[in-house]
């Protein structure tokens, strides 16, 4: 069936000029033909971009069949339309390529080629059609949108351009489906590279596509963009080899390959999508195992020794979306301090302070930017307790400390960005955790309703000036409502919570992670970019599906757990601030306890339950490659 359609291509070649619709159920493949010289540096580019280049075949010099992929196959007539390409430059399309390997009119110059054939989304169209998601293209009687992104593939030999992807409108309930539906055939590009912004890919405008046809989004659909096989249409222009042929974007190559789904594709690996910011427009995936897991960390910390009801606050999936939120960021500032001792000195308690350095220490080990905000009245002392925390090994190098004043009505845009200029953001994820939030009468209070505003700085406003700046998260982890960024949930501590009228911060966190005490919030944080860290799904995203997936060796498993909370590192941080004065929030007590429970067992047992679900059995997060 599959020969005879492609003898009735090389027949009625404009009646398939869009394989799209017509593939009936078969892979189909992107062609590349190059002068042999470059054979090999261009296999290696492929396998190093495995998403936009999955590689199906690689012929023999001059061999015009391809029997791996389909019987009685003829490259030179089994496409509707190739392109000819001579320095890097597309001259003209042509039917056929069998005057190239005419030996009395060109020496047979397809005799010192090599085809390649590389896998194409079009053959997952059909599956998604099964699963329910409407192809938009189709609908529309359109080729997909191709275009050139700002995302550089990785370079090998004389083969460097940037990634092309196609976009497909996807309505937003249906994207999981399409991710799990694509994930499941790594030979067709796989699962998605981006959802969300195009701008994020450097896309301007959606409307004027640098390949295909422009598709029309509905309401409610979501651009979701796949690496594309066209990304080796830009290394031939890149490389500008004096001559080479690849098909017409739309005219592919149909083999006989069902389009089915991988074999060995693991349901627990398969990826979720989760909206991670609307301004801009962001989805992340991540392995439903991953997921699973951080949902475990979540439930946990939600236990509430204290009895101070903090279930009523609780809102699913907050940690997970922090924690993917973060693993994109580039730049954090994280801020905590809660003086509720108002008649000590120093008034802090001693919630607070671990939580941020362990989200600190995790950040910094996966390659992040961090700075920790203070007030000025305890901004010596926090500098000592870094100090501190780096000679006793909690740390492995000094944060840096800065402090916000509020000089006028633009300080915290100018705090926030460079010059002001709200395209240029200094951080992306703002962290307040045991933060004192500002209340609904611009005062600060303490969970017995005791105004301490005297001893807050008013870093509220750049959490109130992150929401107009694009690309700028915040997250708020609290254990009582009245913290910075509790503002999301401030009607639920109002009615559920004791003095909630009063102490209700107003300031609302683009996430709102609450527990049952605010450190053990900041262990799961840290724990759940670990898990991140070693998903094969959520980094192949992080990648753009660029770059081979790495093998974690043990040493490099051991370094990366070395960064998570320990009940040895907690402890020792512990005694550091009981040493400098730092009291128990609830009691009050100068003791190795926090928000008036012991170390040992209440917060040690919660570290080692977190560790427990972190890392599970040996092996059990180690990063595999599905690429």
């Amino acid at each position: 069936m599959l020969s005879a359609l492609r003898t009735g291509c090389r027949r009625t070649w404009r009646s398939l000029r869009r394989h799209s619709s017509s593939s009936q159920g078969y892979q189909q493949a992107n062609v590349v033909v190059l002068p042999r010289r470059l054979a090999d540096d261009f296999e290696d580019f492929c396998h190093s971009n495995p998403a936009p280049l999955p590689l199906l075949y690689r012929s023999q010099s001059g061999e015009t069949s391809c029997e791996p992929l389909a019987k009685h196959a003829d490259i030179r007539t089994d496409i509707s339309e190739f392109c000819v390409y001579e320095d890097g430059r597309l001259v003209k399309t042509v039917s056929s390529l069998q005057s190239y390997s005419d030996l009395a009119r060109t020496g047979s110059q397809l005799a010192d080629m090599v085809t390649f054939y590389l896998g194409c989304s079009f053959g997952f169209e059909g599956r998604l059609e099964e699963a329910g998601v409407p192809i938009r293209n189709v609908e529309q009687g359109r080729n997909v949108s191709m275009f050139r992104t700002a995302v550089p593939c990785v370079p090998k030999g004389e083969f460097r351009c940037p990634l092309v992807v196609t976009m497909r409108p996807v309505p937003a309930g249906l994207l999981d489906a399409a991710v799990e539906v694509t994930h499941q055939n790594p030979r067709a590009h796989g699962a998605p590279v981006h959802v969300g912004d195009p701008a994020l890919l450097g896309i301007l405008d959606l409307t004027r596509p640098d390949y295909g046809d422009p598709v029309e989004l509905r309401p409610g659909d979501v651009p979701v963009f796949w690496a594309c096989g066209v990304t080796s249409i830009e290394a031939i222009l890149s490389s500008k080899p004096p001559l080479a042929f690849s098909h017409s974007p739309g005219c592919m190559f149909l083999t006989d390959i069902p389009d089915a789904p991988s074999a060995d594709t693991d349901p627990q690996l398969a990826p979720l999508c989760f909206l991670v910011t609307h301004n801009p427009l962001l989805y992340s995936l991540v392995s439903k195992a991953t997921a699973g897991k951080i949902r475990q960390l979540e439930r946990i910390i939600g236990d509430d020794p204290g009895q101070r009801g903090i279930a009523a606050l609780f809102v699913q999936d907050e940690l997970l979306r922090c924690c993917l939120a973060l693993s994109h960021s580039s730049s954090v500032a994280i801020v905590t301090g809660f003086p509720t001792h108002h008649q000590h000195s120093p008034p802090d308690e001693t919630d607070g302070p671990p939580g941020a350095i362990a989200m600190a220490t995790m950040l910094l080990s996966l390659g992040k930017r961090v700075t920790l905000l203070t007030d000025r009245r305890a901004a010596d002392m926090n500098r000592a307790l870094v100090d501190e925390a780096v000679r006793t090994g909690v740390l492995k190098a000094a944060i840096p400390l800065v402090i916000f004043e509020d000089r006028g009505p633009d300080s915290a845009m100018h705090f926030l960005c460079h010059h002001g200029d709200p395209t240029k953001p200094r951080f992306d994820h703002l962290v307040a955790i045991e933060r004192s939030g500002r209340a609904q009468d611009g005062n600060y209070y303490n969970m017995r309703g005791v105004n301490i505003k005297h001893l807050v700085d008013p870093i509220d406003d750049l959490f109130l000036a992150a929401q107009n700046i694009p690309g700028v998260m915040t997250t708020g982890i609290g254990d009582g409502g009245n913290e910075l960024g509790m503002g999301k949930v401030k009607e639920k501590v109002k009615q559920l919570m004791p003095k909630g009228d009063l102490v209700a911060c107003d300031v609302a966190a683009d996430c709102a992670v609450t527990a049952g005490v605010s450190n053990w919030a900041g262990y799961a944080v840290a724990c759940g970019l670990y898990l991140l860290h070693t998903c094969p799904a959520h980094q192949r995203y992080l990648r753009r599906g660029l770059g081979l997936q790495p093998v974690t060796s043990d040493l490099q498993l051991q370094d990366w757990r070395r960064n998570l909370p320990s009940v040895q590192k907690e402890e020792l941080f512990l005694g550091t601030l009981v040493r400098f004065g730092i009291r128990s929030g609830k009691t009050g007590n100068l003791a190795m306890e926090v928000d008036g429970l012991t170390f040992h067992p209440t917060h040690s047992q919660m570290i080692s339950r977190l560790l427990e679900i972190t890392l599970g059995s040996p092996g059990q997060n180690r990063p595999v490659s599905h690429d």
